[in-house]
Order: structure tokens, then C-alpha cells, then sequence
């Protein structure tokens, strides 16, 4: 499917957050030159990463198809808010598309982001398991396709594409749904903007893609969630520290309890710049 005439010209940014973890990233980055429809630019989002996250980067970028940008800030703990703010201030699309840099994209991933499109309206996606025992192999032979019966997935009908499927089933909702992940969200930059971006209050693992949207919704943008398409394939990995959950929920909880729509900690100190 090609993309709506009113789609083609939307400038969009893919998002990719990572920390050191250069083997994965390089999986994720060549699948995304593999990209039917390419994104206008991408932004690697790098959590205080080593310099071989740098390497990396540097050795890719000269033959890359759309310009490649790392945005790195100091290692000082688990600070995906703050380094997500960073990144989508550098960026200079209108459309921000994000993925974790442990998730390959299916070739068709920006395409369906992109037709989806929808005034105020944050879009999220399916994401299908990599298995543990074929991490070996996944790194050695630099897989990045996978069919429903690939040997290294764990199978599902998430891995089932079939965009009109999806769009005859979901329509945009008011609430916040639990199969929203981060890991495959994207959402106009100005709609991110009006609520100040990710609250930078919030470390550690859990909650500030889910805060976010609240945030958003309040706003009154609408969620819709891509089912049958956009699929990405999270790689397995021990999963993080835990101990800052119950501080973030706080924060989300305050967020939904209070009709929030703004942050104080966010993304405008990036922007008065």
C-alpha cells in the first residue's frame, strides 16, 4: 500500500533509545535501512552509552539512507525521559516515531506508522518475542527478518500483518490501554510539545511512556492502537531494576487523579536552547 497523498509529505523522526548495547543496535539500525517507506531522519537517543555505541554509529552513518544523529547524555542511572526529551529536540521532523534499541522493525514498520496518521492521535503498535535461546544465532547471522514460523520467535498473532484488518477493528479510544508499549509509540511533535514532553521527575524503569499519554489524552489526544501491522521484534534481555516502580506509579497516579496536561520537568529547557 502506498501512502495517502496526505501522508507522503509528513516529516517523521524514528526514535531510537539505547545503552550499551552496540551489537543490538546495529540489528535494529539494519533494519531500518530494510525499510520499505524510510523515515526522514533518525535519532539514536543513547542513555550514557560507551564509546563503542559511538563507533558504531560513526561507522554506519556515512552510508546511511537518511541522516543518522546520537544524541548521548552522561551515564548517571536509568534516565530514559530525559535522554527521549534530548533527542526529540534535536530532531527536526513533525512526526515522531520511537522504538527501543533491543526491537528490529519489520521492513514495513515506518509505512504503517505513517498511513495511520491521525490528527491528535498517539499511535501504538504490537511487539513480537524474540526468544533467548536463539540470541547466538540471531547476533552471528545479523537476522532481521522473521516469517510467523521463524524458529527464533515466539509465535503469536502479533506477527500476522494485515493492515485493513487492523483498521476495520480499532478506532481511536479515550483511555489508556495496557498493551501500550513504549517500544513501538509514536504521536505529532506538537501534541508532545503542548504537554512538555516526558516528565524527567520520573527514572528508572516504568511508567513514563504510560504517564506521557495520560498527559496527552487530558489534552485531549486520542490513542489508537495498530493491531495486524507496525510490528516490531523486542530481542530478549534480563529484565531491569524494578526500584523505582513505585515512585513513578505515584507520579502517573497524580497525573490520572489530577486531569494533568503538563509536566514541569520536561522537554522546554531543551527548547529555550
Amino acid at each position: 500500500m502506498k501512502l495517502k497523498s496526505k501522508n507522503r509529505n509528513i516529516k517523521s523522526a524514528l526514535i531510537i533509545t539505547t545503552y550499551n548495547w552496540s551489537e543490538s543496535l546495529e540489528l535494529v539500525l539494519k533494519s531500518v535501512k530494510n525499510q520499505v517507506i524510510l523515515p526522514t531522519e533518525v535519532v539514536v537517543a543513547d542513555d550514557g552509552s560507551t564509546s563503542e555505541t559511538k563507533q558504531l554509529i560513526k561507522h554506519i552513518q556515512s552510508s546511511f539512507p537518511v541522516p543518522l544523529k546520537h544524541v548521548w547524555h552522561e551515564d548517571n542511572g536509568f534516565r530514559r525521559s530525559t535522554i527521549l526529551n534530548l533527542a526529540i529536540s534535536k530532531s527536526e521532523s513533525d512526526y515522531i516515531i520511537h522504538v527501543d534499541g533491543d526491537c528490529i522493525l519489520h521492513k514495513n514498520f515506518i509505512g504503517d506508522h505513517l498511513r495511520s496518521v491521525e490528527k491528535e492521535t498517539y499511535l501504538y503498535g504490537p511487539r513480537v518475542t524474540i526468544l533467548e535461546p536463539f540470541l547466538n544465532d540471531l547476533f552471528k547471522n545479523k537476522i532481521t527478518k522473521f516469517s510467523f514460523f521463524a524458529k527464533e520467535i515466539k509465535r503469536s498473532n502479533k506477527n500476522i500483518r494485515i493492515p485493513l484488518l487492523g483498521e476495520v477493528i480499532y478506532k481511536r479510544k479515550d483511555e489508556l490501554s495496557r498493551k501500550l508499549r513504549g517500544c513501538n509509540l509514536s504521536y505529532w511533535k506538537k501534541d508532545f510539545i503542548k504537554v512538555n514532553g516526558y516528565n524527567e521527575d520520573i527514572t528508572g524503569w516504568g511508567r513514563e511512556d504510560s504517564e506521557l499519554v495520560i498527559r496527552m489524552m487530558n489534552q485531549g489526544v486520542l490513542g489508537k492502537r495498530l493491531r495486524f501491522k507496525a510490528i516490531v521484534y523486542h530481542i530478549w534481555h534480563k529484565e531491569n531494576s524494578k526500584d523505582k516502580f513505585d515512585a513513578n506509579d505515584a507520579i502517573q497516579n497524580d497525573a490520572l487523579k489530577n486531569k494533568l496536561t503538563h509536566c514541569k520537568n520536561g522537554i522546554d529547557k531543551y527548547l529555550a536552547k
